[in-house]
């Protein structure tokens, strides 16, 4: 025997309807590394349940009767700070209601009919602390959207002009969709020193993670839609 074993990644999934829920739930509990803690109905109930129980991965439904799962994701990530990471769960890939929830503090989204490894690979993603940012349908989603709200804010201006130009590159880099080492690779430097410059964007930004860079390049219109988006 070597050390403990690693503590399972706690989950609640939540969904109004009874299929969909029951369904996530028995596929999550067929993996050893993941133990399904608790299941809510609606927005109001994920955040009760999930106030209660601290899982360390949502799997939230979108669209629900009473507080959506928009509104819970964004009292969940206002409360939660950097320990609990959503993941939208929908029917549409582009789907306002699922930009809204990445601007809310979501960490990325999953279709429907996603296929289970695909589902327990996503889980896992985001609870060793990454954002699910996958290159082609995330991109796209938050461009459109982003193409069709209004210009960025002075506040946000101002964060933005705070930026060095190696951490505006950095930026860019990551609403490319790219990784830690392979912006050490592009920059030629450590990736040490791209996690330094990671930090410090989504310090200065006020952000929470890697999806809410790819957000705040678009909207700040640091990387414009289509520019780069045609995967």
């Amino acid at each position: 025997m070597t050390g403990a074993a690693t503590p399972a990644v706690r989950v609640v999934v939540v969904d109004d309807h009874l299929v969909v829920r029951t369904g996530f739930a028995e596929l999550l509990a067929t993996q050893p590394d993941f133990a399904v803690v608790g299941t809510a109905v609606d927005g109001a109930q994920a955040v009760r349940v999930c106030r209660d129980l601290r899982p360390d991965v949502v799997l939230m439904d979108v669209r629900m009767p009473g507080m959506d799962g928009i509104e819970a994701t964004r009292r969940l990530a206002a409360g939660s700070g950097e320990g609990l990471r959503v993941l939208i769960l929908t029917t549409f890939d582009l789907d306002e209601y699922v930009y809204d929830a990445l601007r809310a503090g979501a960490s990325g989204f999953l279709l429907k009919d996603v296929t289970a490894e695909r589902l327990f690979d996503a889980v896992r993603v985001v609870a060793a602390g990454e954002a699910l940012l996958a290159p082609g349908v995330t991109r796209r989603l938050i461009a459109e959207f982003a193409r069709l709200r209004p210009g960025p804010t002075p506040a946000a201006a101002a964060a933005l002009a705070a930026l060095t130009p190696r951490e505006t590159q950095v930026l860019r880099l990551i609403a490319e969709g790219l990784s830690n080492p392979e912006i050490a690779a592009r920059l030629t430097v450590t990736e040490e020193t791209v996690k330094t410059h990671v930090s410090r964007v989504l310090g200065k930004l006020g952000l929470r993670d890697r999806t809410q860079a790819v957000v705040a390049a678009y909207e700040t219109g640091l990387v414009v839609p289509g520019a780069r988006d045609r995967s």
